[in-house]
């Protein structure tokens, strides 16, 4: 091997780029992540719109949007006919959906509803999305993490096999695949966050730990990331989840809206064998708990109370008549939302239950709700939880984004909730 180009890593790797170049491999790190150290690696060529002396004036490229200039410069071409996987990738990795992030986005969407790629056709079938208009909702929440799943449970390789297959027939069957690893995933996920919770409910004291860190033997190493996500989520606080190993455990941490973590990986850095931009990190077993009371303590230093209580920033107040096909229509055409432009969210006083809520798959809820002139129906994802206190309610009031319900054949109105105030 003469080239070793890298996509989406390396800004980190110094050591193993050395021992390529060593070996006389030039490497090219292709990357969008932050740099852990101010020196880069020794790299024949670094491309990333982070690093101290890139120039390139929009920073937030996801690792795919860098990857695809460097083949657009290569190649002298727009390359336009492969934004649908550039937009797939780029919504998946969370970036912010701004500026350039904005435009592959939503000239790709566009194209991945009609994608060629037999790969992709497939999964969007088996996910029964065919034919609706696609939103960052779909590639975020149906299709990435289909895709993403392989790499988690067993290979990346199935996936890449699926997106470049050259028929429909081999991908039909690879596309089985990535849907049982799809389930695995989910039950493992589950499993791990049920044990997770059992450890912060008992071992995790609140008034000292500001940063929940947790570990435990042979948690699978594939589903950190999204375990630490949904504990940020729930509790409101920065979360690393550790899988315990013999001596070497791999951790993944995730952040709230007003807690730096890298900064503080960074500050700690001493205490780990490495971390990376992704909140990725390798640390001895024997380092843990003094790494979790180092954490903290910066923790402390730099966050107040105010910083651990969630918020939500509502665009405006509205009544139930407010709303209507029309208006929704508009909005919509602010798509796609996402990390930097976020889906607007408003606020409806003084609702009463119409209907008896329904529980649904995955913790989801649907009900219907008025305000004495306007009924309208709700659904509220993972929020199967408030059934009890929506019953016995006199009134209450919502926090939501309505959608054009397309999932029926005749259109109407949905309220997508994100919280629910009760009086």
């Amino acid at each position: 091997m003469k080239l070793l180009i890298t996509a989406d890593c390396g800004i980190s790797n110094h050591k193993e780029i050395e021992e390529l170049r060593r070996q006389n491999v030039e490497v090219i790190i292709t990357d969008h992540h932050e740099p852990s150290s101010p020196h880069l690696p020794a790299a024949s060529a670094t491309i990333n719109p982070k690093t101290k002396d890139s120039g390139y004036k929009f920073r937030e490229l996801a690792g795919v949007g860098v990857a695809f200039k460097l083949a657009q410069a290569l190649s002298n071409s727009s390359l336009e006919e492969e934004l649908d996987i550039v937009s797939l990738g780029t919504i998946a990795d969370s970036v912010p959906l701004t500026g350039e992030n904005r435009i592959i986005a939503k000239e790709g969407l566009q194209r991945l509803s009609q994608t060629k790629r037999h790969g992709l056709q497939v999964l969007i079938e088996k996910a029964g999305i065919k034919d609706k208009k696609f939103t960052s909702t779909f590639v975020s929440f149906i299709i990435a993490p289909r895709i993403n799943a392989c790499g988690r449970m067993d290979t990346a390789e199935i996936s890449l096999d699926l997106l470049m297959s050259d028929s429909h027939e081999k991908a039909t069957e690879l596309a089985k695949v990535v849907e049982q690893h799809n389930r695995d995933r989910q039950k493992i996920e589950g499993k791990i966050l049920e044990e997770a919770e059992a450890i912060i409910n008992k071992d995790i004291n609140f008034k000292e730990h500001k940063i929940i860190v947790i570990a435990k033997e042979d948690w699978h190493q594939g589903v950190l990331g999204i375990v630490a996500s949904k504990i940020a989520d729930r509790f409101y606080r920065p979360a690393i989840v550790i899988s315990l190993t013999d001596n070497l455990c791999k951790g993944s941490a995730r952040s709230i809206k007003n807690f730096h973590l890298f900064d503080a990986l960074t500050e700690c850095k001493g205490l780990l064998n490495s971390f990376g931009g992704a909140a990725g990190l390798l640390i001895t077993r024997d380092s843990i708990d003094e790494f979790r009371k180092n954490i903290n303590k910066l923790a402390h230093q730099k966050m107040t109370i105010e910083d651990l209580l969630p918020s939500l920033d509502v665009d405006m107040e509205l009544s139930l008549t407010d709303l209507n096909e029309e208006v929704v229509a508009e909005l919509e055409s602010l798509e796609p939302f996402g990390s930097g432009n976020p889906e607007p969210l408003f606020y409806t006083r003084n609702l009463k239950l119409k209907s008896e809520p329904q529980t649904m798959a995955r913790e989801t809820i649907k009900f219907w709700v008025t305000d004495g002139k306007v009924t309208m129906q709700v659904i509220g994802f993972g929020m199967s939880s408030f059934k009890e206190s929506l019953q016995s309610a006199e009134s209450f009031d919502l926090v939501y984004t309505p959608k054009i319900d397309s999932w029926r054949d005749d259109s109407s109105i949905i309220l997508e909730i994100r919280d629910i105030f009760f009086k």
